[in-house]
């Protein structure tokens, strides 16, 4: 992709008519945070949930902290009735959206879908048997397919498939943008740590907790699937050494960018870029004091980014969640965005939301 100027998007359309949703694979992590957001949501209503696992059970039985809070069964994909939906999010493992949003578009569904997995986020189909270990058999989807980084890319409003963007991703890239807009050659050495969360719901060694608490567990190094995605959205004038490491925590990511410079750095036209860039971001929060910390952005839909260099240094951090912005909220703020509603929608309190 390309960026794009930030936008941003006006109150929510005076209107008693809401959304009918439908949350495709949603036993998991992502899926149960997807469904709390729209179970709350002004504008839209949270019409199926699905799940092999869990057919024909309640959504306590995989989200026990929704038992009292949302009224629904899991139902068999097989089972949902698409003309009764006017969007869809699918929270389908990667690999597995490819082979699922090409059959729901055969059977004539025309709302927008909003995809959580890496399967529509590259426009180069090459990309997914060199980091995927597959071949994509819907290539003419990926040009098809906006990519849903809703601070850069002013295509989402009205699209008909949006790649929702990786955790890392999404805090790397909103961390990097400004520095990357300005067409410059750099490097960016970027260190960053996730969550226990962030390894999805299925049990492994690498979320056993003996093993996970008190360390951290560096994984992937400088080989990363969520480094072609990162670069898509910046240019190829950036070159990024990126290092991911497991946390002994359960969800959040934090890290840090440092970027190379050729010349010197001016500490207030850095505060400039990122305030002119993300001042009416709702979902984002920036800081010129200094690098953010995790848990203030832990189970909110914020990206807080914040800088310091020393003139010819830079270093950006940032911190978000990564259920959340990394994942569920984004994808809510992409969905309000295809539906032409207000972007922080169920997001944000309503005494934040602007006014008519």
């Amino acid at each position: 992709m390309t960026l794009s100027s930030p936008t941003s998007t006006g109150p929510a359309p005076e209107t008693a008519e809401t959304a009918q949703v439908g949350v495709l694979h949603g036993a998991g992590y992502v899926g149960g945070e997807c469904i709390r957001l729209l179970a709350a949501h002004p504008h839209a209503t949270l019409h199926a949930v699905t799940s092999r696992t869990f057919a024909d059970q309640p959504i306590g039985a995989a989200h026990p902290s929704l038992q009292g809070q949302v009224d629904h069964t899991f139902a068999a994909p097989s089972d949902v009735n698409l003309e009764a939906l006017d969007a869809l999010l699918v929270a389908a493992e990667h690999g597995q959206s490819m082979q699922v949003v090409p059959e729901i578009l055969e059977a004539g569904f025309d709302g927008p879908i909003v995809d959580l997995s890496a399967d529509f986020r590259f426009s180069d189909p090459a990309i997914y048997p060199e980091w995927f270990d597959v071949e994509h058999p819907a290539p003419e989807l990926l040009d098809e397919a906006v990519y849903g980084l809703p601070e850069w890319n002013d295509q989402i409003a009205g699209a008909s498939l949006v790649a929702n963007p990786g955790c890392y991703a999404t805090g790397i890239a909103l961390a990097l943008a400004l520095p990357a807009r300005n067409d410059v050659p750099f490097t960016a050495h970027v260190t960053a740590l996730t969550g226990a969360s962030g390894s999805g719901a299925t049990p492994s060694a690498a979320t056993h907790f003996p093993d996970r608490a008190d360390n951290v567990r560096p994984y992937k190094v400088l080989d990363h699937q969520h480094t072609p995605e990162i670069l898509q959205v910046l240019g190829e004038h950036v070159t990024l050494d990126f290092v991911p490491a497991s946390g002994p925590w359960t969800r959040g990511i934090w890290g840090t960018a440092q970027i190379e410079w050729s010349g010197d750095v001016d500490p207030d036209a850095v505060t400039a870029w990122y305030e002119d860039a993300y001042g009416e971001a709702p979902c984002v929060r920036c800081s010129s004091d200094g690098l953010p910390s995790l848990q203030p952005t832990v189970d909110t839909p914020f990206c807080d980014l914040g800088w310091t260099t020393d003139g010819s240094v830079l270093v950006v951090g940032f911190a978000l969640d990564n259920l959340l912005k990394g994942a569920a909220s984004q994808a809510v703020q992409n969905l309000n965005r295809a539906l032409g509603l207000p972007e922080p929608a169920g997001l944000l309190p309503r005494s934040v939301l602007p006014t008519p």
